[in-house]
């Protein structure tokens, strides 16, 4: 077992854990896989590690938790963070939950790689959930070991500070520690497992509850227990929506799942908008507070692609495609809707919502287009066919999609010419006959809906870099980052981290990680398509 240990380095931690104080916990303390009945939670502490050392931390995450930057350099840090040293005020827990993966009910999941350590709050008032992801096993592991290998660490570490640099709302990351230990892992699931270096990554987040933290007391009839669950997360987490104290009402609950319904909306579009595809929208990954959360085989859309998924398990299926992510969204957000209706009488603003979902998210997603095309509004079927009508174009040919609308952000009014997106095809050849027509009246189309709005080519060229990014973690970037540290060498990442702090800024020197795809990076494991595998 971690010793306790209090010291110095961690005296700005004021922890109050309130999930576990105020919901219903596992009375069985001892760590073995099992079903955990009429609890939202099991205690149980992080396995220690041989060897733990810290590779990369955030320093912008040390100060939402008021501690010193300076203090990642201890030996404690690494420690605590890696798993073989629990604090005093820390309660150690697993979640449970339930969910569906891939559209089919799998039951009782939960953290079965995940450690929430305790909630902090911090001078500001802002609490703070410290979970550690790989530091062993839970409760809810089934079959697997709850540890996670370097390469699937690095991405989730890197991606969580990328996406809250590029405005997209996330979980963050403090700290990614190495273990000194190897994780066995089958990478292609073909049968041919290897040994590799195992890191523990430690995620922060207002809350980690899901939509499966819901479902599973709706799917065992558990409606106490879903109750006060449902309680315990309005007055922590949607304080603005509960009252001070007794249960909930109807009217707050269906509030409530209005208000989910639309931060997912808006989180999707955020998505939408940076070419993001999450790769595992399950039930059990969905976020009650509209956060990405649980970065697996995910990836960018380079070559604009809407059929594109990075999960090589949704290879044939493409539920969880880029383009059907707010459709997959809905559907998800009704599960939620039939796991919380057990608790209210009138079913019908809960069905409302779920019917108001599409037109918020186009309304939502319209504005975005608009602003990624540097228009001051949107401003009807016109520009929904201008719209449409680009989508279309740039799936003509391969056309790296950050890099087209960080050029066409370039275009002079005075002198326009369409010459300046052609660093955005990943052929150096002439666009074919019909592509080359269809992109020139397009162009045509956009220059004259640009001149309507009579912006001055910088101030449009400001806007558009406000919202293209310059710098995103594509696949292939953060493989090379892994590649390095497998063989001692952290630089990569800390240049990645560095540079992803501002997105959408024009760096110099750092040209070649705003670049497209190379072409080895096509068909190479870890550069596109990623597995569930960790």
């Amino acid at each position: 077992m971690p010793t306790k240990s209090p010291t110095n380095v961690f005296q700005g931690l004021n922890f109050d854990n309130q999930f576990t104080h105020n919901l219903p916990g596992d009375q069985e303390l001892r760590n073995f896989r099992r079903q955990v009945a009429g609890a939202c939670y099991s205690r149980v502490n992080p396995t220690p590690v041989a060897g733990p050392h810290l590779i990369a931390h955030s320093k912008e995450v040390c100060e939402l938790l008021d501690l010193e930057s300076s203090a990642a350099s201890s030996s404690e840090f690494a420690e605590v963070f890696g798993g073989s040293r629990v604090l005093s005020g820390m309660d150690p827990f697993a979640m449970c939950y339930g969910g569906h993966q891939f559209g089919n009910w799998a039951g009782q999941l939960g953290d079965g790689r995940a450690i929430n350590l305790g909630e902090v709050v911090n001078t500001r008032g802002e609490r703070w959930m410290l979970q550690l992801k790989g530091a062993g096993p839970t409760p809810y592991s089934r079959t697997a070991d709850g540890l996670a290998v370097m390469r699937s660490s690095v991405r989730e570490f890197l991606c969580s500070e990328a996406m809250y640099h590029l405005g997209v709302p996330t979980t963050r990351a403090l700290s990614l520690v190495g273990t000194g230990e190897l994780v066995e892992r089958d990478m292609f699931y073909d049968g041919n497992p290897r040994r590799e270096p195992g890191a523990v990554v430690c995620r922060v987040a207002p809350s980690f509850t899901r939509f499966g933290n819901f479902q599973i007391f709706n799917a065992r009839g558990d409606v106490e227990t879903l109750r006060k669950l449902v309680t315990h997360t309005l007055r922590i987490d949607f304080p603005h929506l509960a009252n001070a104290t007794g249960e909930p009402s109807d009217e707050t609950i269906c509030n409530w799942f209005t208000e989910v319904s639309r931060l997912t909306a808006e989180m999707i579009v955020h998505w939408m908008r940076v070419g993001f595809v999450h790769g595992v929208m399950n039930t059990d990954n969905m976020s009650i507070l509209g956060l990405t959360i649980d970065y697996g085989p995910y990836g960018w859309v380079e070559d604009y692609d809407p059929y594109w998924t990075p999960n090589t398990t949704d290879a044939s299926g493409r539920r969880y495609r880029f383009g059907q992510q707010a459709e997959v969204a809905r559907w998800n957000l009704w599960q939620l809707a039939n796991a919380i209706a057990p608790l209210v009488k009138d079913h019908e603003p809960l069905q409302t919502a779920l019917n108001q979902f599409p037109d918020d998210y186009e309304n939502l997603w319209q504005a975005m287009m608009a602003k990624k095309l540097g228009l001051v509004d949107f401003r009807g079927p016109a520009d929904r066919e201008l719209i449409d009508e680009l989508l279309s174009v740039l799936q003509l040919v391969e056309t790296d999609m950050t890099i087209f609308f960080r050029q066409l952000a370039n275009i002079k009014l005075q002198n326009p010419s369409d010459h300046c997106l052609a660093g955005a095809y990943y052929s150096s050849e002439p666009l074919p006959e019909e592509a080359h027509a269809r992109t020139s009246n397009w162009f045509r189309s956009y220059i004259s809906r640009l001149s309507e709005d009579r912006l001055s080519d910088d101030e449009r060229l400001a806007r558009m870099n406000r919202v293209n990014p310059k710098f995103v973690l594509r696949n292939y970037l953060a493989q090379l980052a892994i590649d390095k540290v497998e063989g001692g060498d952290a630089s990569l990442i800390h240049e990645l981290l560095d540079t992803l702090r501002q997105p959408y800024a024009e760096q110099s020197g750092r040209e070649e990680l705003a670049a497209k795809r190379p072409d080895w990076a096509r068909s190479r494991a870890g550069c596109s398509m990623l597995s569930c595998s960790s």
